[in-house]
């Protein structure tokens, strides 16, 4: 599975773009988008900018990512330090699975 990561253009070079997202730095290619420019966000695959995306939509998808790794138990994250705001069918117990799944 491929996961698109939202990545600050900070620097451009030709066909490349130097990126800033989830606290790391790329360089990417950029053959894929029309115009490339600093302070741009950009949706990264495998180190190449997919799309251009607005900054609201780079607040979501690192929302989004946030919520995933706190579910993951890969730690606690800012959006949600303490609780994710649900729990997983492996963290309830048997009533509450069933509960859940009775019509």
């Amino acid at each position: 599975m491929c996961i698109g990561i939202p990545m600050q253009v900070m620097s451009v070079d030709p066909g490349f773009a130097n990126v800033a997202g989830r606290s790391e730095t790329r360089r990417v290619g950029t053959r894929l988008i029309d115009i490339v420019a600093p302070g741009q966000w950009l949706l990264v695959f495998l180190d190449d900018a997919r799309e251009t995306i607005t900054p609201e939509r780079a607040a979501e998808v690192n929302a989004t990512l946030d919520l995933l790794a706190v579910a993951m138990g890969q730690g606690a994250s800012p959006a949600f330090p303490d609780d994710p705001g649900f729990a997983l069918p492996s963290a309830m117990n048997l009533q509450a699975v069933q509960r859940m799944t009775q019509s």
